[in-house]
């Protein structure tokens, strides 16, 4: 741990910042400079520093079904780490919301008053500067100390985050926070922050034994069990179906779904579905066709994010266009139904680095490209690019 004097004096050096109002920062230093960034976005979108608490819902389920297997199976030794720390931890999904915690007895009341238990919503939207929401946004661990915070309600508490990566997709699940107050910062609260999140991947490892996961953004993957699939992309368009389609369908469904009016025989869909049962082995089903392992997919988590108002989170899956080169006309639906949804969200987007980031995988995104332009000044040198790039 180290000494209250030095705390202090941390402590101190950040609070003249806050008074100057000048957030300089290192540039040798990537921890001064993700902070900082957070606070001016933090004043770009007029977070109350004075706020007490954070936004609660009054229920909350993880939507992540995946996550919340892996919270039971390690729900005991993360309420163990908190009482013997004196820590509160808790998990928090891929939009800031807690959807799991636990707190020592001195820490339990603090997290209560600043709603820092499920159902409270800590995005950086919302309450300014926290661990959680940056690690999120940075899918880096990170600390936020004391008067890092941008909500002064928190300025007594340090916060350690790690994010919480899907062992067999790599996609970003959530995160994990450990948090007391300042007084108790440690420099090895990183270091048990990431092993907790580690706790959390392995029981996800453990939980998802026969898990197929779809990545049909860019270009299109199957994996099953963490390995890829060597498929054809008609195959790949035929798990798509199936996973958009949990409860099955009959052979005569699947081939309209798959070619509508198009002249192919139903013994060619036979014999695709054929070799499926056997690459698949055993996790194919007939009479209806449906998939038996467990099914995840980057489209379907970004259908959950839309759900959710995570427009962030729905963002970052979208790396590219979803199965560009399809033709199924239950496919193609579907793909303008969601390509309609990420534009709505894309105009409610405040966000311009998710934006850019967007629009890096998807340079075709001309929705993006004009948002940007309405959220970014005119005098800025970055409105001037834009304005080039959508004239080529």
């Amino acid at each position: 741990m180290l000494s209250q004097q030095i705390l202090l004096e941390k402590r101190q050096q950040i609070e003249k910042m806050w008074e100057k109002n000048t957030f300089r920062f290192d540039h040798d230093d990537p921890h001064q400079q993700s902070i900082v960034s957070s606070w001016q976005r933090s004043q770009r979108a007029a977070v109350c520093k004075e706020r007490y608490a954070a936004p609660l819902q009054d229920k909350v389920l993880a939507r992540s079904s995946t996550l919340h297997n892996a919270l039971e199976r390690c729900a005991t030794a993360l309420q163990d780490i908190a009482a013997q720390s004196d820590m509160v931890v808790a998990v928090g999904d891929s939009g800031s919301t807690i959807v799991w915690s636990a707190a020592s007895g001195r820490m339990q009341q603090a997290a209560e008053q600043v709603h820092f238990v499920a159902g409270g919503q800590w995005g950086e939207e919302a309450v300014g500067t926290n661990a959680l929401a940056l690690s999120l946004k940075t899918e880096q661990s990170s600390c936020v100390f004391s008067n890092e915070h941008y909500m002064s309600s928190v300025h007594d508490w340090v916060c350690y985050a790690a994010p919480i990566i899907d062992p067999y997709s790599r996609q970003l699940l959530g995160v994990i926070d450990l948090s007391t107050t300042w007084q108790h910062h440690n420099s090895l609260g990183l270091l048990a922050v990431e092993r907790c999140a580690s706790m959390i991947q392995s029981a996800l490892y453990q939980a998802q034994q026969q898990h197929l996961y779809i990545r049909a953004f860019g270009i299109p993957q199957i994996l099953m069990n963490g390995k890829l699939l060597v498929l054809t992309p008609r195959q790949i368009e035929i798990l798509t179906i199936l996973s958009l389609c949990p409860q099955g369908m009959s052979l005569d469904q699947l081939h309209q779904a798959l070619y509508g009016e198009r002249k192919v025989s139903m013994g060619t869909l036979k014999a695709e579905m054929s070799q499926l049962k056997d690459i698949l082995s055993g996790q194919l089903a007939s009479r209806p066709y449906r998939i038996m392992a467990k099914v995840d997919a980057d489209f379907l988590q970004t259908e959950q994010d839309l759900d959710a108002g995570y427009i962030q989170s729905a963002l970052k899956r979208c790396r590219g266009v979803f199965l560009s080169k399809t033709e199924s006309p239950f496919l193609c639906t579907w793909r303008d139904c969601l390509e309609s949804r990420l534009s709505k969200a894309i105009f409610d987007s405040h966000e311009p680095d998710s934006l850019l980031r967007h629009l890096a995988y998807s340079p075709e995104a001309v929705d993006a490209l004009e948002r940007l332009l309405e959220l970014i000044p005119v005098e800025h040198p970055a409105h001037q690019q834009l304005l080039q790039f959508k004239n080529l």
